[in-house]
C-alpha cells in the first residue's frame, strides 16, 4: 500500500528476472507439473504484510511444489516499469497493479483474461471493488484490497467545543465544524484546495461524471452542473480551513499539520494518523475516526476507493501456476488475514468482520459499498499527471471563479490529455 498519497494512482507492479521454468511447461496442469518451477510475484513496497507473505508462500509451495519469488517494487517510476515489463518476452508472472491503472494495461493486451477465475473464486467479490478489474466486459485482474478515506479527528478539541458523539449527516458535520470555530481557537478542519481524491468522492456521491463520449471519443464533462454542485460542497468544507488553496494534502503533509494539536479534523487515510503520531506521540490518545457522513443518515459520503488488483501477465509462460497462486491469495483465509494484518478493506463484504479492533478500518468499511473510482477508461491514465487540470479547476473556484469559468479554463488541457494515445 502506498505510503504517500494512495491511490492518487493506486498503482503497482513489476519487473525482474523470471526464474527458469521446468521442462514440462506444456499443456499439463496439476501439482505434479509445477515441481521445479518458480513463480515471480511483483508487489509494491508495503503491500504484503510479513505474516501474510510467510503463510501464503507456505501454502502455495505446499500445494504446487513450486517456489514463490517475491520482488518488492518501489513507487517512483512504477508506471513506466509496468508498461516496459508487460511488453517484454519474460515478464513477471503475477503482478500487483493499481486499480485505476488496470484498464490501461488491459487495453494494450498486457494482462491475461481471468474470467474463469472470477467464476471460481470471485462470485461474491464486492462489486464496487471489483469494478476496476474489469475492462471491455472481461475480467483482467482479481481485486486484492481497497482503502478509502475517513474523518480523523482530535477528540479533545471536539470535547472542548461541547460536541458529543460523531455526526451522521453532512449537515451535522458542518454544525460540528461551526461549533469548533466558535468555541475554540482550533482550525475546525484542515482542507487544502486540491484534495482531489476527497473531491472525487463528492463527485461519486453526486453521480457526477468527469468525462463523456462525444463523436466516439472521451471528452471533458467538467462543466456539468453536477460537478459544480459537488465543488460547492467542497468549497464549504474549505471555508472552515486555513490551508493553502493552491496545494494538495501532501504540501505540506496534512498529518504533520494535524500533529500540532491545533486542528479539529482532517480527511485522510489510516496511515496518515500513524504519521501524525510519529510527529507527536502525545496526540495518539486524542485521535478518533468516523465514516465521512453523507447527505442523509445511514448513507455515507461517496469515497474514492484506492487500492490494488493482482493480475497475470499475458506473456507469462506459467499461466496455470499463476492461477493457482491467485486462488490461494484470493481465498477467504488469506484475504481475511490480509485485512486483519494490513488494515485494508478485503474484496468481500463478508470478510469485513476481520477489521474488528482496527478503528480506522472499521470507520472506512461502511463507505465501500457505494464507493467508486476515477473514470475507468485507458485514456484517463495521463490526466492526473502534474499539473493535474482538475486540481487547477478546484483552486480557481476557491479563489473566486465561477464553476463554469473555472471549468472552461482547463477543459482544453483535459481534452488534450484524454486524446493522447496510450
Amino acid at each position: 500500500m502506498k505510503r504517500g498519497l494512495i491511490a492518487a494512482a493506486g498503482v503497482a507492479a513489476l519487473v525482474v528476472n523470471v526464474a527458469a521454468c521446468g521442462s514440462d511447461d506444456g499443456d499439463k496442469s496439476g501439482p505434479d507439473s509445477f515441481k521445479g518451477q518458480t513463480l515471480t510475484l511483483w508487489a509494491m513496497d508495503g503491500s504484503t504484510p510479513k505474516q501474510w507473505e510467510k503463510d501464503v508462500r507456505a501454502a502455495f509451495e505446499k500445494k504446487t511444489g513450486a517456489k514463490l519469488k517475491l520482488e518488492v517494487q518501489q513507487w517512483n517510476g512504477i508506471q513506466q516499469k509496468i508498461t516496459t515489463a508487460l511488453s517484454e518476452s519474460d515478464p513477471p508472472d503475477v503482478i500487483e497493479v493499481g486499480n485505476t491503472q488496470t484498464p490501461a494495461y488491459a487495453k494494450t493486451g498486457g494482462l491475461a483474461d481471468l474470467s474463469d477465475l472470477k467464476k471460481g473464486v470471485g462470485a461474491d467479490w464486492t462489486p464496487s471493488i471489483n469494478k476496476s478489474a474489469v475492462y471491455d466486459g472481461k475480467q483482467y485482474a482479481a481485486p486484492w484490497f481497497a482503502v478509502n478515506r475517513t474523518v480523523i479527528y482530535n477528540k479533545k478539541i471536539w470535547a472542548d467545543a461541547g460536541i458529543k458523539g460523531t455526526p451522521k449527516t453532512r449537515d451535522e458535520f458542518f454544525d460540528a465544524l461551526d461549533r469548533i470555530e466558535k468555541k475554540t481557537d482550533a482550525e475546525p478542519i484542515y482542507m487544502p484546495g486540491q484534495n482531489w481524491y476527497f473531491f472525487d468522492g463528492l463527485l461519486i456521491a453526486g453521480d457526477a461524471d468527469l468525462v463523456k463520449k462525444k463523436g466516439g471519443k472521451w471528452v471533458s464533462n467538467l462543466s456539468d452542473l453536477k460537478v459544480g454542485k459537488a465543488m460547492e460542497t467542497y468549497k464549504k468544507y474549505a471555508s472552515y480551513s486555513q490551508a493553502p488553496k493552491d496545494k494538495d494534502e501532501a504540501t505540506p503533509q496534512q498529518a504533520e499539520v494535524f500533529a500540532k494539536g491545533k486542528t479539529g479534523a482532517f480527511i485522510g487515510l489510516s496511515w496518515e494518523a500513524a504519521t501524525a503520531i510519529e510527529n507527536n506521540k502525545k496526540i495518539e490518545k486524542d485521535i478518533g475516526y468516523f465514516t465521512i457522513p453523507g447527505e442523509t443518515a445511514g448513507k455515507p459520503e461517496g469515497v474514492f476507493l484506492g487500492g490494488s488488483n493482482l493480475a497475470i501477465a499475458a506473456g507469462s509462460e506459467k499461466q496455470e501456476l499463476a492461477k493457482e497462486f491467485l486462488k490461494i491469495a484470493m481465498s477467504d483465509k488469506f484475504e481475511g488475514a490480509l485485512a486483519k494484518e494490513g488494515g485494508v478493506i478485503p474484496n468481500k463484504d463478508a470478510l469485513q468482520g476481520r477489521l474488528k479492533g482496527n478503528p480506522a478500518a472499521e470507520a472506512a468499511a461502511p463507505a465501500v459499498a457505494d464507493g467508486g473510482l476515477t473514470p475507468l477508461i485507458p485514456e484517463w491514465a495521463g490526466v492526473e499527471n502534474p499539473p493535474n487540470p482538475i486540481k487547477t479547476y478546484m483552486t480557481s473556484v476557491l479563489k473566486g471563479k465561477s464553476h463554469g469559468a473555472a471549468a472552461k479554463g482547463v477543459e482544453g488541457e483535459l481534452n488534450k490529455r484524454l486524446s493522447q494515445k496510450q
